[in-house]
């Protein structure tokens, strides 16, 4: 099956807690679903006759939990074979999985960072393009939160980032408030960061609240509103790059889905105004 659904606006990860509502009605806010395949490949039954109901008429997104792309276990083929299997009976066109790890002789169950050096960057690549290859698609990778200072660096985050998106020739999916996290965690200043970030690799962006530990300490939950901070900053990056399919996560916590829509119609009123104001200088 080839996706016939384009990819655009903004979007809401699918969870079977929602789908009793979603089923009732899609909110008009909503343009597309994300879904973690490694919690529905091989789904049977009930839910996977829910899925197959809504990949028919909505566009869908996978976005990986346990690849690891940046662990030293060897990489599990397996998985993205099953991945693609899925994707391809879905019509899903596109990919997206953390620059970072979670594996090393078993999951960890959290998402690490890699060391930001050249060995890294040469290791990360090749496991993308291998994961390419077996997925036959292009991959986009979401830069990630991160907590302590990477082990060992020879360059700095962004750097890290540009020089994996160049070497595996993969595209980048931008979390808005992965940048804010780790900006304030890291203390650097999130537009410069946004701005140095290449416009030609970013095709899909995440929003999301989080939980602020101290002031100087702020933890990617999930699990709250956005904040003002970070709409700003999705305004910004519209500005900066242009307006992408941008998703809304809320994993922790998860209120009704007339107050998650609030926040994905949010999303789509930004994208508007940038759409409008692109269209009066094209048409000027």
């Amino acid at each position: 099956m080839q996706s016939t659904l384009r990819l655009a606006g903004a979007g809401l990860g699918f969870r079977r807690e929602l789908i009793p509502a979603l089923k009732s009605r899609v909110p008009d806010a909503i343009d597309f679903f994300e879904l973690a395949p490694e919690n529905w490949i091989d789904m049977g039954g009930v839910y996977g006759r829910d899925l197959r109901g809504f990949t028919e008429r909505y566009p869908f997104v996978c976005h990986g939990l346990s690849l690891s792309i940046g662990g030293p276990s060897p990489l599990d083929e397996l998985l993205l074979h099953k991945t693609r299997q899925f994707m391809d009976a879905h019509g899903i066109a596109l990919y997206t999985e953390h620059l970072s790890y979670c594996s090393d002789d078993g999951h960890l169950y959290d998402l690490l960072p890699i060391p930001f050096t050249e060995e890294a960057v040469h290791y990360v690549a090749a496991r993308i393009r291998r994961a390419q290859d077996i997925l036959e698609r292009r991959i986009a990778i979401e830069n990630a939160s991160y907590y302590t200072p990477a082990p060992i660096a020879e360059m700095d985050e962004l750097a890290f980032i540009r020089a994996v998106l160049i070497e595996a020739d993969c595209d980048l999916h931008l979390d808005v408030n992965n940048v804010y996290v780790n900006s304030v965690n890291h203390r650097y200043d999130p537009l410069e960061f946004i701005r140095a970030l290449p416009t030609e690799r970013i095709v899909y962006l995440h929003m999301a609240g989080h939980y602020t530990e101290a002031d100087d300490l702020l933890v990617d939950t999930h699990g709250a509103d956005v904040i003002d901070p970070v709409w700003t900053l999705l305004d910004q990056t519209y500005r900066l790059h242009g307006v992408a399919p941008t998703l809304l996560e809320r994993d922790f916590n998860i209120p009704p889905l007339i107050e998650l829509v609030r926040e994905v119609g949010q999303i789509a009123r930004i994208q508007a105004a940038h759409q409008a104001a692109e269209h009066a200088v094209r048409t000027s």
